[in-house]
């Protein structure tokens, strides 16, 4: 057991819960559920555009943010199940949260406070993208949702330079839960140093920042012992983040869950790892 990931081990462990509840009945599910948040989770429930937690919102306002450019706040407006981790989102080069709003409430849904954000200027480099993505999860300590976020449950996602600005704020963040890259971009492709748990979505047909100059060499320079994954969708391009996807809400709402929320139940969707399919033409993980 020593040798499993954690990933490995949270998967036998809530296989190994299931049939205990199983066989003892509902008594067995009642037992202290952590950071669970939500219904058990399945297939039909991580693909849905929307989860079981109804959604509110809040703006930010350029000249009210602190460090970056102006943000949305999505959030589940029930809270008796306790406090939800943060997730913030950073836009590509040239990108407003415009272009990746759609993950607000689609991962909000699911049991999280999801802040989008615009940056300072659309060309900002990665590693003020990852300033930007840092400022915007400490200022919501300061908003009307400060008592929805658990401060200690904190990740960051990107897309393109915000996909390298989120690895470069896990870098100097050492504290935070779980990283998720979408296509992403930076001049700097190596990052021993980010020791969170790290879900890298690449695109095959990525002429941007192509998976082999970019998104494999950042997965590959993860630390060889910490909980990493490199998914690669098939025939996708370097804007695929930009629209719905059913696989990055998929895979990135069970990372989410699993190293944010501790909820062991989502370890079944990304352990055994997913073969090869119409979707992803490569999946690579530490499983």
């Amino acid at each position: 057991m020593q040798s499993m990931s954690r990933v490995a081990r949270a998967s036998l462990a809530a296989a190994v819960l299931a049939a205990g509840a199983l066989a003892a009945g509902p008594a067995a599910a009642s037992a202290d559920d952590g950071f669970r948040r939500g219904p058990d989770p399945t297939e039909a429930s991580i693909e849905a555009p929307l989860g079981a937690f109804a959604v509110e919102q809040l703006v930010i306002p350029r000249a009210a943010a602190e460090g970056y450019g102006g943000a949305t706040v999505y959030y589940p407006a029930d809270t008796s199940e306790g406090t939800f981790g943060a997730v913030a989102v950073a836009p590509g080069y040239t990108g407003t949260q415009a272009s990746i709003a759609w993950l607000g409430p689609r991962i909000a849904s699911q049991g999280f406070v999801v802040v989008t954000i615009d940056t300072n200027s659309p060309g900002d480099s990665p590693d003020r993208r990852g300033d930007q993505l840092l400022a915007a999860l400490d200022q919501l300590r300061d908003t009307a949702v400060a008592d929805r976020v658990d401060p200690a449950r904190l990740a960051v996602m990107g897309h393109s330079m915000g996909g390298g600005g989120s690895l470069e704020a896990a870098k100097d963040r050492p504290t935070l839960r779980a990283v998720v890259p979408l296509t992403p971009w930076s001049v700097d492709k190596t990052f021993p140093e980010v020791a969170a748990p790290t879900l890298i979505i690449g695109a095959e047909d990525d002429i941007v920042a192509r998976v082999r100059l970019h998104a494999e060499p950042m997965y590959e320079s993860l630390p060889a012992g910490g909980d990493k994954a490199y998914l690669e969708l098939r025939h996708a391009t370097h804007d695929a983040p930009v629209l719905p996807d059913t696989t990055i809400a998929r895979y990135g709402i069970s990372w989410l869950k699993l190293y944010v929320d501790d909820d062991e139940r989502y370890a079944r969707f990304l352990c055994p790892a997913p073969e090869p399919d119409d979707a992803i033409s490569e999946y690579r993980s530490t499983c």
